[in-house]
């Protein structure tokens, strides 16, 4: 039987795995029920053999992949170093530092925000690192602490993401190189990522909206009601902040331990790829995965050295956080696994062109982004997981585009801020869990105050989204962020309430 005989069936497999993964709010259960159900319409009902066929014709294929298993083995050292950095205390050094010149609460409210900035290669550290260390001077200057959960929630995933060196990046990517394999595009899937950077509307107006927030004065909706609570010394407080000062700091460690590991990075990539070309032409996928693979080794080593020097730890220690922090990918690496394999099961049942045939001669190719952007932020809100809606959206959304000659570019960068929106906004996401914890109020007051603000952005992204689609021009972020400007101006003159931010 052809792939395309398969019809309906063909994305029955894809309404399987979105519907185990909200119902279980577990994409990685979701997925695997997806995946089987799959092999099931391939080969006939037999469920011992199914796994069996599940196991030796579609798990260790995508794992012996020289392409994926160089992605698997990527995320393994990304998790390593990551792990090391947040159990040194040079990020809580560092953060320390930026607290010496606030001396007002718009002050306070840039910090927060350029810290968590910084911290960029941790999106589940920020908030636990960022959250604990400013929340006393946030509380100090009447700042409540639904704002600073926004703030730090804010400057975690949607900053992750732009950054394509690290393990959202890389993650991505893997996705990306695998579709593109499928529809026999020939660019690379770190030419696809970097690409599609100026398309993510949603992290980039998220990232601008704390500094335009903290400049106006003007809070809206919620927040506005939190941060006067927090002028008369009501702040939404409670018991539920997370104290992981013990945790992630040292009075030994130094902010050295942040900048020399991530010098090292910058210098070990550019000593192995600028030979290649790199940054004027293109790196293939599996030298540029060597080359990471390498740097993060000796970002890694440089800080247990620094963490041996100061006295910070061992290096039995050091090397067992490290090997913790392997470990802690393990979902990561399942995730990604499991995607491929759904990927090539959908390949083989025909469901991108069953998909494609729906849509031709029905649907306009310029709205393929927004498309892409809505339906990955309605799962992501569901599942509270951004990766797993990439995982499921985005070789369909590839393929889809490919075929009806939508803007790829645009389509990816949809694809990723669609499943940041719905994660930022979604209650069981594990950064807006971290969020309220590390700034110590609770997960409900922290989603109820940062809802309306990212629905404003959404907003603002689907008009985006829209214009992208008909101009494929990369500069559509700027109009973009003046029309955020604006809006934002504009809402709070008409439902705004001003809060004096210079203050001392």
């Amino acid at each position: 039987m052809e792939a395309t005989d398969y019809g309906f069936l063909s994305i029955v497999p894809i309404i399987i795995t979105l519907g185990i993964a909200v119902w279980t709010q577990n994409v990685i259960i979701g997925l695997f029920t997806g995946v089987f159900a799959g092999v099931i319409l391939l080969n006939g009902f037999n469920p011992i053999m199914t796994l069996s066929l599940l196991v030796s014709d579609y798990f260790v294929p995508q794992m012996l992949s020289p392409g994926n298993s160089g992605i698997l083995v990527l995320m393994c050292f990304i998790g390593g170093f990551v792990a090391l950095v947040e159990r040194s205390g040079g990020a809580v050094a560092f953060a320390t530092k930026m607290t010496n010149i606030i001396t007002s609460r718009f002050k306070a409210q840039i910090a927060a925000w350029m810290t968590g900035i910084m911290i960029f290669f941790s999106d589940l550290g920020t908030p636990l690192i960022v959250g604990p260390i400013y929340r006393p001077i946030t509380d100090t200057l009447k700042i409540s602490r639904v704002k600073l959960a926004w703030i730090v929630d804010t400057t975690a995933s949607p900053v992750a993401v732009l950054v394509p060196f690290i393990g959202w990046g890389v993650y991505s990517m893997g996705l990306i190189e695998a579709q593109y394999l499928e529809i026999g595009r020939t660019e690379s899937a770190f030419d696809a990522y970097v690409s599609a950077i100026p398309f993510q509307f949603y992290s980039i107006f998220a990232i601008l909206m704390v500094p335009l927030v903290a400049f106006s004065g003007y809070e809206f909706g919620p927040m506005a009601r939190a941060e006067q609570k927090a002028q008369a010394d009501e702040a939404l407080k409670d018991d539920s902040g997370l104290e992981v000062s013990d945790t992630v700091s040292h009075p030994n460690a130094k902010a050295i331990f942040v900048w020399l590991p991530l010098l090292v990075m910058v210098g070990v990539l550019f000593y192995l790829l600028v030979p290649l070309g790199f940054p004027l032409n293109s790196v293939p996928s599996l030298a540029f995965r060597g080359a990471l693979s390498s740097a993060y080794f000796f970002s890694a080593m440089t800080l247990i050295l620094l963490m041996m020097k100061y006295g910070v730890k061992n290096f039995k220690e050091s090397m067992t956080i490290y090997f913790a922090g392997v470990s802690r990918m393990t979902s990561v690496l399942i995730i990604l696994v499991l995607a491929w394999s759904l990927s090539t099961i959908g390949q083989n049942l025909g469901t991108p062109q069953y998909i494609i045939s729906l849509a031709e001669g029905n649907f306009a190719p310029f709205l393929v982004p927004v498309t892409a952007f809505l339906f990955g932020a309605v799962m992501s809100f569901a599942t509270g997981s951004s990766w797993g809606t990439y995982a499921i959206m985005m070789p369909l959304i590839i393929a889809v585009a490919h075929a009806l000659g939508a803007p790829m570019h645009v389509s990816i960068g949809a694809v990723l801020s669609g499943g940041m929106f719905g994660d930022h906004c979604s209650p069981i996401s594990d950064t807006t869990i971290l969020s309220a914890s590390g700034a110590g109020c609770s997960q409900f007051d922290h989603v109820r105050t940062q809802i309306p603000y990212e629905l404003f952005n959404g907003s603002i992204c689907v008009m985006s989204y829209i214009l992208a689609g008909l101009t494929q021009s990369n500069l559509v972020f700027i109009p973009g962020m003046v029309l955020l400007a604006i809006g934002l101006y504009m809402l709070n003159k008409m439902a705004g309430i001003k809060i004096h931010n210079y203050q001392t």
